[in-house]
């Protein structure tokens, strides 16, 4: 997607207060030399600044000047912050802590799901399943097919909360996916970890739903481990998804 100038902007700073080119609790320069850096005028840096304190990168306030602040007031469901720390890399804490929020919301979700999906919502799932299997079988874009597919169950447990959550975690699940699929196994072993969520979803088998569910979250984690193990390079999520080659050739990323 083609930006325009303040979400170029926003960007440029928020890249360099994710990297630490900005330390924490120090105020970023003052606008004239922003709009010089940046060749952009008072009212872009002005506005871009505005949308980095909704995200919680920044703070401002009279004889405050804007600071940068911690990451533990960032919004991290932000797709913008996760996009500037995917460019930045991955740190080991940042992938724990995806996994632990994904094992505690996802089996929960899943769990009610398998009481409250509708024929439209097994539907939808079945079909982010047979795009991934097309990905693996014939090479493209299994990503894509991955979120849809975990998004379809969150959505499928009919609570509104949930719902809106599944929106904000869209670039969360995403990092877990594109790492996951860095592996060159790790599609194809997955494959059967999800046809098995899904069959207990269909089944209205919230047990096995959710017993399914956290198998497939430890295997993804297994994945992330042994590619950050490997010392591969890091997907970034400014790229287009990951796709897979036809079977034959190694998966390759962007």
């Amino acid at each position: 997607m083609i930006k325009n100038v303040h979400g170029n902007t926003v960007d440029l700073l928020g890249e360099d207060i994710v990297s630490g080119r900005y330390p924490v609790g120090v105020a970023i320069p003052p606008e004239p030399l922003l709009c010089e850096a940046l060749g952009v005028s008072r009212t872009v840096i002005r506005e871009a600044v505005k949308s980095l304190v909704a995200k919680g990168l920044l703070i401002t306030g009279p004889k405050l000047g804007t600071r940068v602040m911690p990451e533990e007031h960032w919004n991290w469901f932000d797709p913008d912050v996760v996009v500037w720390q995917s460019k930045i890399g991955f740190t080991r804490e940042f992938l724990r802590d995806l996994q632990e929020l994904r094992r505690v919301v996802e089996p929960a979700a899943v769990r009610l799901a398998a009481e409250r999906a509708t024929a439209a919502d097994i539907t939808d799932i079945e079909a982010a399943y047979v795009g991934m299997k097309n990905a693996i079988d014939n090479g493209g874009d299994y990503v894509t097919h991955d979120l849809r597919f975990h998004q379809g169950l969150l959505r499928a447990c009919h609570n509104r909360m949930v719902i809106q959550m599944s929106k904000a975690l869209g670039a969360l699940l995403r990092t877990a996916f594109e790492l996951s699929t860095a592996r060159p196994d790790g599609p194809a072993n997955s494959l059967p970890l999800h046809r098995a969520v899904l069959d207990a979803v269909i089944a209205r088998a919230p047990v096995r739903a959710e017993k399914a569910i956290l198998v497939l979250i430890d295997g993804a984690g297994d994945d992330i481990d042994e590619v950050l193990n490997s010392r591969r390079k890091m997907p970034s999520l400014a790229l287009p998804a990951a796709r897979l080659k036809a079977p034959g050739a190694a998966p390759q990323l962007g």
